[in-house]
């Protein structure tokens, strides 16, 4: 594999002599997607349904320069990957729910000390160790409030194996361009189906950006560079601070009101500010559509069914379609909700996800809910089904 050195925050392309399509399945498109975009470490701990990208890693990594450690869990997996990505390693964990629980302190840690790194998330069953071999989307909310305070968070999901490769590629760049955690959130059903994958010659690559400065002048949380400090490697000179306390621009705590308040609210606003930038959306079937039907993951793609099914039938519906789920895409949900007559919510759990279309949709149109998380799928006839009953 051929690579290029370059600064952080600068985008680049990277020509890579790869098959230019292969049949794989999702946990392996993602391993592809982030050796890729330059991930050279892994740490993480064995959990199906995510296993697969751990063991695939354990293998490529070592070919390409990287290092892999399965650690003892999941919260040293998780303090693993923060250390790598301080020594300026472009680092990856992968778990499922029940380990996703146990990153969320060390992901906390991560927010509050700007620490880019990548988390797959391959969801399963629920509450506790749950289904272990089944999918579900019972996740969505733990990956928006699952750590302690007022916190931003990017989260990503996949429909396909081709997007899995694409938006690990994603995850990894928006990472180093906000300074950031990102998850990269698929089920079961993405993860272990095996797709035709799509490989581009190019693609953009994005490096954090290196300080300008020589080690005496330089702040880790330096709020006059910007919403998103440059961010130094260690062990190339630089000293600073890193800690999980509210913090100065040193990196050393404080608990002066206005320093805290001007911290946390660059790392609100640094994501914030930048959803056009962050957030994107499938629209599928959507013009002209007098209803809609609100979905993610594997519960997208059968709905992308029962939206062809349909309109068959004469019923004028579409999709909307989050790639990005975290920032929730507000302003395309409140878009649509101005013209349709109703926005079908249809997810594999017990409504996380419906109480965010209506915050943003019912002012404008009505909201309908489907789901369930019984580590079954919902196939396009029950959708359907579910439909027909409340147009009529």
């Amino acid at each position: 594999m051929k690579t290029k050195k370059s600064q952080r925050g600068k985008r680049k392309k990277w020509k890579v002599q790869l098959a230019k399509r292969k049949i794989i399945s999702g946990n392996h498109a993602i391993v592809d997607g982030a050796i890729r975009a330059g991930c050279r470490f892994f740490a993480g701990y064995p959990i199906t349904p995510s296993s697969e990208i751990a063991e695939r890693l354990s293998e490529l990594l070592p070919k390409c320069g990287g290092r892999f450690i399965q650690m003892e869990d999941e919260l040293a997996s998780m303090g693993a990957v923060i250390g790598a990505s301080l020594t300026g390693a472009k680092a990856l964990t992968a778990t499922s729910g029940p380990g996703f629980s146990l990153k969320q302190e060390n992901l906390g840690f991560a927010i509050m000390a700007e620490i880019p790194v990548v988390i797959a998330d391959v969801q399963r069953g629920g509450p506790s160790t749950g289904l272990p071999t089944y999918p579900s989307q019972q996740d969505l909310m733990q990956a928006r409030w699952g750590r302690h305070g007022d916190q931003e968070i990017i989260v990503l999901m996949p429909d396909s194996v081709q997007e899995a490769y694409e938006l690990t590629i994603r995850a990894f760049n928006l990472s180093e361009k906000y300074r950031t955690p990102v998850v990269l959130m698929t089920d079961e059903v993405i993860s272990h189906m095996t797709e035709p994958l799509d490989i581009p010659d190019e693609i953009e690559i994005i490096d954090r950006e290196p300080p300008g400065v020589p080690p005496e002048e330089y702040y880790p949380f330096d709020s006059s560079k910007g919403l998103v400090p440059p961010l130094a490697p260690y062990g190339k000179g630089y000293r600073f601070h890193i800690t999980g306390l509210a913090h100065d621009k040193t990196g050393f705590p404080s608990s002066d009101p206005e320093i805290v308040h001007n911290q946390l609210k660059r790392k609100l606003d640094k994501i914030r500010k930048n959803t056009d930038d962050i957030v994107e959306v499938e629209e599928f079937m959507l013009k002209g559509a007098e209803y809609a039907i609100f979905a993610l993951g594997s519960v997208a793609r059968a709905s992308k069914q029962t939206v062809v099914n349909l309109r068959k039938e004469g019923v004028r519906i579409g999709l909307l379609r989050p790639k990005t789920l975290w920032p929730f895409p507000e302003k395309e949900v409140r878009e649509l909700a101005k013209k349709v007559k109703k926005i079908f919510v249809v997810e594999l759990n017990y409504g996380q996800i419906v109480g965010e279309v209506e915050r943003f949709a019912s002012k404008y149109t009505e909201v309908d809910w489907f789901g369930r998380a019984n580590g079954r799928l919902i196939p396009p006839i029950e959708i359907r089904s579910f439909i027909e009953d409340r147009i009529k």
